[in-house]
């Protein structure tokens, strides 16, 4: 009799943490939601300002003729006399960017006349901004006939130093902003439970004008090229508990 007492006994504490156990498992959940339920989401913005030291400019040479051959031989003499230029004066990432030959026509009464070719060959380079005005002017003396695209840019360094910046201004920004929400509500700020970096970025290259006219006269004055400033900007997101 004593046994079969016993054995119940041990099916009755079985069962009761078997009941604690499930009224435990309910509750977490039930815990994490309210948890989750009480956070504040704020998005915090930052920008940095940094010098464009550097110039990206397209250009090359474009030529008219009586015949293919004689228009290719002339844009080829000069875009070699550039290139040549170019190199000496190490300019970055030097490419062709675009090569052309195409016919020119007359038209007279509806009547179509071919009356020669047009050819052209351009190549883009990057250059420190101190030096692209005067270099611009060899390069129309070498033989250079257009200029596509002049912009400034931020040297890569000068970037990222910039986006560091910019996204510690943006954590900042959101601290503050979180602060500001909590507080006037009475409430307190706990712990910052997410992080979420949206893509700290500098905007495309600022350009000045395109197919800027140059003088090729010996006695011109130098062509002023003046950089100015590029903005980096970011943005971060906290999820932050209360």
């Amino acid at each position: 009799m004593t046994t079969t007492l016993a054995r119940r006994w041990n099916r009755l504490k079985a069962l009761a943490i078997t009941t604690s156990l499930l009224s435990l498992a309910i509750a977490q959940p039930t815990l994490a939601v309210e948890k989750m339920l009480r956070t504040l989401t704020v998005t915090g913005r930052g920008s940095e300002l940094v010098a464009t030291t550097l110039t990206q400019v397209r250009l090359g040479v474009e030529a008219q003729g009586k015949t293919a051959k004689e228009v290719q031989q002339e844009v080829a003499r000069r875009s070699n006399a550039v290139i040549t230029l170019l190199r000496s004066r190490n300019v970055d990432k030097l490419e062709t960017t675009g090569i052309n030959l195409s016919p020119v026509y007359r038209y007279d009464n509806g009547k179509q006349t071919l009356t020669g070719y047009s050819a052209s060959n351009m190549v883009s380079f990057r250059v420190d901004t101190a030096k692209a005005g005067p270099l611009l002017d060899e390069a129309v003396k070498a033989g250079a006939s257009r200029v596509d695209g002049v912009s400034f840019i931020a040297s890569d360094s000068a970037i990222a130093g910039a986006r560091r910046v910019a996204l510690q201004e943006a954590t900042q920004d959101a601290q503050a902003q979180a602060d500001a929400v909590l507080s006037s509500l009475g409430l307190s700020k706990k712990e910052i439970v997410n992080i979420q970096i949206n893509n700290a970025f500098a905007p495309p290259p600022r350009p000045l004008a395109e197919n800027m006219a140059f003088k090729a006269a010996a006695d011109a004055a130098p062509t002023p090229v003046i950089g100015g400033e590029q903005e980096v900007e970011a943005a971060v997101t906290l999820q932050i508990s209360y």
